[in-house]
């Protein structure tokens, strides 16, 4: 019981900082396209009490690593964004919804390359006191990049809500682009479906694994 509790909690830390860093990362993004909307809620901020949500970003990987799911992902209270506010209302969307997806993507980049070099230099540590910090610190950074290259692909599937339908919309012609907002109340059923028909699974396995093993060597 406490191996599950250790191992959950070593998953849930990295996995609270990748939805921080990525609702942050739109924040900062909308503020320098002209909206202040999410400053002037306070989410252009790393403090993770003011992105956090209970039932995305503790309730859900919880039922997800109680019930055997292979991966673990969560999410985070969206940042208000006011689009009408951006200098450019195109560029504005497309810098703003791809934001979250980079920060994630540069975390998993980062994380990968410190765990390589604590691997590299495993001989200094290895049986040694320093082993008892550095083994948790592998294991959260062995989770923070498969964490975080989970996030980037599931939010760039473009279905609305997430930030892949934002995107995809932007370069759209016009036409086109009202006809494919049509379909964003169904987004959340239609993601549910993915999930439940395993197709996210394969997305996992076609992008997330190759990246994965390159980044970590494993």
């Amino acid at each position: 019981m406490f191996s599950e509790f250790s191992q959950f909690f070593l998953m849930i830390v990295p996995l609270v900082f990748a939805v921080t860093i990525h609702e942050a990362a739109h924040a900062y993004a909308a503020f320098q396209m002209g909206d202040d909307t999410a400053r002037l809620a306070g989410r252009l901020t790393l403090n993770p009490v003011r992105h956090l949500d209970p039932v995305g970003s503790f309730l859900l990987p919880l039922i997800l690593k109680l019930s055997g799911s292979p991966f673990v992902f969560g999410y985070a209270k969206p940042v208000p964004v006011n689009s009408v506010n951006f200098r450019d209302y195109r560029k504005g969307m497309i810098v703003v919804a791809s934001a979250g997806v980079a920060a994630n993507l540069i975390l998993a980049v980062l994380s990968g390359i410190m765990f390589k070099a604590l691997i590299y230099f495993g001989s200094v540590w290895a049986d040694s006191f320093l082993e008892y910090l550095i083994m948790p610190l592998l294991k959260m950074l062995n989770y923070n990049v498969i964490i975080n290259l989970v996030l980037a692909v599931f939010n760039l599937i473009p279905v609305p809500p997430l930030d892949g339908s934002k995107i995809f919309a932007m370069l759209l012609p016009p036409d086109l682009r009202m006809k494919y907002s049509a379909i964003a109340p169904y987004g959340m059923f239609i993601i549910i479906a993915l999930l439940m028909t395993r197709i996210f699974d394969k997305l996992i396995s076609v992008f997330v694994l190759p990246l994965y093993k390159f980044l970590t060597g494993i």
